[in-house]
């Protein structure tokens, strides 16, 4: 298993980028997981079906399971976010991770940047961004630059540059916070 994140400002296109780069990476025989970080509370189950009963009810922990998916939802309660290093052990077996969110987190990022957004670059102040997907040149990054629309490029991108799982494990035990 190999690992790397997108990272970049809200609106900056990385779940847009996502949904291509999934079936780019799928249609070359790999497997691919992907593990989002959200910054407020979500919802998976909807009021009304039985999954959020039970857990409206108290369960701590519900899984749904049928014969074409299963899915695990884990209430924290008081308990502590789960931390990046937690959330990949809990990974099943696959080629490649791609990670949303968790931008100050020290694993690899390609860093998706829209100068509509106007916000200035990550890559100058993170020194785990190994790659920029861009809709503008950055001569000065000192790492690779590709356009934000050529998803194959990006994609031999992502494979060149995402780490061995046991690697980043190592880094992020060894740090801190989850964002």
């Amino acid at each position: 298993m190999r690992v790397i994140g997108l990272a970049g400002w809200s609106g900056a296109g990385k779940t847009t980028l996502l949904a291509k780069l999934i079936p780019a990476l799928t249609g070359r025989g790999l497997k691919v997981a992907t593990l989002k970080h959200a910054h407020h509370e979500f919802e998976i189950d909807r009021p009304g079906k039985d999954s959020f009963v039970h857990r409206e009810a108290g369960a701590s922990e519900v899984i749904i399971a049928s014969a074409r998916r299963w899915a695990q939802i884990h209430e924290l309660g008081d308990a502590p976010e789960a931390s990046l290093a937690d959330l990949l052990r809990r990974l099943s077996p696959c080629d490649v991770v791609l990670v949303e969110g968790f931008k100050r987190q020290p694993h690899p990022k390609l860093e998706v940047f829209r100068a509509a957004n106007g916000r200035p670059s990550l890559h100058r102040r993170d020194d785990r961004i190994v790659a920029v997907a861009s809709d503008r040149a950055f001569p000065e990054a000192g790492v690779p630059v590709v356009d934000l629309d050529d998803v194959e490029a990006i994609a031999d991108l992502v494979l060149a540059r995402a780490e061995p799982i046991a690697r980043v494990l190592e880094r992020l035990d060894g740090h801190g916070a989850t964002d």
